[in-house]
């Protein structure tokens, strides 16, 4: 149920499949919830500005049912987004959202 979405205006990134495996990592990790329900989505070559300006930037949403730490983890994922894709932690916005367990659904039925 936790899900990550990184939206970035940059072109490409090197080793998708690896960075999307961090944040899946990662999210797990600070949720306490098992890897199995993790989901990533990486959107590459959005078109976005940030302060006025086109240099590369990111937009994150992270959702889960509670669990959510966001003081924590705008920290830990705009510090892991920076190493990892070369975009600065003051050029990166995050949004989070704690989903009542009856709005999130999965396999035919809901969480709630």
């Amino acid at each position: 149920m936790p899900l990550i979405i990184v939206r970035t205006s940059i072109s490409r990134v090197e080793n998708e499949e690896s960075f999307l495996q961090l944040l899946s990592n990662q999210l797990s990790e600070m949720t306490g919830k098992p890897e199995q329900y993790v989901m990533t989505l990486l959107e590459t070559n959005v078109p976005m500005t940030f302060a006025g300006s086109s240099k590369a930037s990111c937009y994150v949403e992270v959702k889960s049912i509670g669990s959510l730490n966001p003081g924590i983890m705008a920290a830990t994922f705009c510090k892991l987004i920076e190493k990892e894709i070369s975009i600065p932690a003051n050029r990166i916005y995050i949004s989070f959202e704690d989903i009542p367990a009856k709005f999130w659904g999965w396999d035919g039925r809901t969480f709630g």
